[in-house]
This record gives C-alpha cells, structure tokens and sequence, in this order.
C-alpha cells in the first residue's frame, strides 16, 4: 500500500494524534473517532454514504481528505475533512474496474491511487481538491492487493503487493507510471497481500505463503532480501507497516496473537512481546499513528477495532470505542 500512515506521519511524527478512521463491512461503511489518549465520540456518517463495504482508507497528508477503497462502484469514494465529513466529492470520470482493494497518496497529496484484481490492475489520479483525469495505465502490471510509494522525495517510486508472481513490483513515478524495476533476485513466498515503503530506505511485503513477511533494502532497484525474523507468524499476514522513524515493523496475521511487532534496524530484531490483551481473531489491518505513539489494528471479531500505546512495545490496550464498527474492520487511518 502507498499509504497515508507513511507520509503523513514524518510531517507529523512527535506530534498530537487527533482521528482515527476505520473501514467497515456493514453500513454505515466508514467510521471516524475523535481521538485523545484513547477513543473518543464518533463524529457523525457521512451525509452521502460508501455504496458497499469499505477496504483500506486513508487521510491524505495535510488531513483534508479521508478516502477509501470500496467493493462496490464508484470503487474509490473521498470526502473533505475537518473534524467532520463534508460534502463527498465527485466520482472520477473514469472508475477502476474493479474493487479496490486500498487507496493510498502520494508524499505531496497531489496523486491518488487504487489497486485493484482487473486490468490494468492499478488505476491513478492527479489530486487537487477533487479527481483529475485518470493517469496512463503502466505498461505491465499485476492482480494488485496492495500499494504504497514514495512519490516526490528521492526515489520516486510507486510498489505494489500482487496476487500473482513475483508479488512485489516497483515502478518509477513522475506524474504517472514509469518503467518497471527489475522484480528482487528472492520473490515472496507466495501472494503479495500488503507492501510498505520504510523511512529507513526499505520494502516489507506481507504474503499468504511461510515466511509470510519478506523485506528488502531499496535503492533505485530491489537489493538482496533481508533474513526471515527468527519468530515467524504463524499464519498468512494481511498487512504490514513501519513507524514513522522506521525503527519498527509491524503485521497482521491469520493465526494467533494476529498482530506481531519486530525492532527494524536493516533488517528484523527479534519479536517484541504479544500485546496483553490480544485481538481475538484474524487481523486485516495494522497501523502506526502520525506521532508513533499508538497502534491501530483492524480485526473480523468485536469490538472490531482495537488500539494500543506504544513505546518500543506493546501497552495496555485502550478501551474499546463506545460506538463499535458493526462488523468486520478491513482499514484504519490515522491523523
């Protein structure tokens, strides 16, 4: 995933969490919380709602922009934010294809993008208050599950998680797709279902196939894959991300405890300790705050959102929102 959670938070690492939005498979799809040392009141739905279940959302950097991926048409939805939703902005003229299955922004907020399972596979948009008109299709891709990039800084680059071999790829971006990178010398195990671009310089891919999480240090080009963690999960991962400073990484599993934490130093330390209260079921989604200093996690099981304090580890779990998603979390974003 090209996602929020990445750029923003450098803007804003040290600093306040304010909200936290969360991707639901019943209506009212998409959920928001005020957020001040634990969950606070739900702001109230959208006036125009999600036409089916959300995937992955994300606020754009500035946190004017809360937009997610949708399994039903128009796909990918965005609203204004301030402390509320506003007015949904206008569908883009030329919709994916298909789902999507995340939507992420650009380091500037000044693109957006959708992976989805049809061809092209990926679909990408010039943002100014409002879609622009659909960007080239690149000229080789694949079933994507996931994106995230590193638009406008000194790589320029767009990766996405695929369903299908080598599943991870990586292309140059200038205001729309490049030439693909050559694919890593070590392919993923197995279907790519989430991908993270590090502050530190490297590329996390979470996969449905042991050692379900592989790594990789980037430069202009995939370098020789990172060892496995000495703890591997114990079941598909869904998701993976890092901390704004990079110095941790963290995914979802299938399997018991369902949310794991590793020290990231050029490569996996070994596994922080569980949470004390874990989520009691597969996890689809995980997530740093902008500050670094809470946890997210997006679960199939009540109360469907949990969230932790973290400082280089894992603390007593937040209390549980008192309006809970009505069912099964696929995304949460934080600003």
């Amino acid at each position: 995933m090209f996602l929020t959670s990445r750029f923003g938070a450098i803007a804003s690492a040290g600093g306040k969490d304010k909200f936290l939005a969360v991707s639901d498979s019943s209506s009212p799809w998409i959920l928001v919380y005020a957020w001040a040392n634990g969950f606070g009141t739900k702001y109230a739905d959208p006036a125009t709602l999600p036409s089916g279940s959300s995937t992955l959302n994300q606020f754009s950097p500035d946190a004017a922009t809360l937009a997610t991926g949708n399994l039903a048409s128009p796909y990918i939805l965005a609203y204004p934010w301030s402390a509320g939703f506003g007015t949904k902005y206008a569908d883009p003229a030329t919709l994916p294809t298909n789902f999507a299955n995340a939507v992420a922004w650009s380091n500037a907020g000044t693109d957006i993008v959708a992976p989805h399972q049809t061809a092209p596979h990926v679909t990408a948009y010039p943002w100014s208050a409002g879609f622009g008109t659909k960007y080239a299709d690149p000229a080789s891709a694949l079933g994507s599950q996931g994106v995230d990039g590193d638009f406008n800084d000194s790589d320029d680059t767009l990766f996405l998680a695929s369903s299908g071999s080598p599943y991870v790829a990586a292309y140059a971006w200038s205001s729309g797709f490049g030439s693909k990178y050559a694919n890593p010398a070590t392919l993923p195990a197995g279907v790519g279902e989430g991908v993270k671009y590090s502050t530190t310089g490297d590329v996390a891919v979470a996969h449905r196939t042991s050692p379900y999480v592989t790594a990789y240090p980037w430069s202009a080009g995939f370098g020789t894959k990172y060892a496995d963690p000495a703890t591997l999960p114990s079941d598909s991962a869904r998701h993976v991300t890092f901390t704004p400073n990079g110095d941790t990484v963290a995914l979802t599993s299938a399997g018991t405890p369902y949310v794991l934490a590793y020290p990231w130093s050029a490569g996996f330390g070994s596994k922080y300790a569980d949470p004390a209260t874990i989520p009691t079921s597969g996890t689809s989604a995980v997530e740093f705050s902008r500050s670094g200093k809470n946890v997210g996690v997006a679960t199939s099981a009540t109360p469907f959102i949990l969230a932790y304090p973290w400082s280089a580890g894992f603390g007593s779990k937040y209390a549980d929102p008192a309006t809970l998603p009505g069912s099964n979390s696929r995304g949460l974003s934080w600003a």
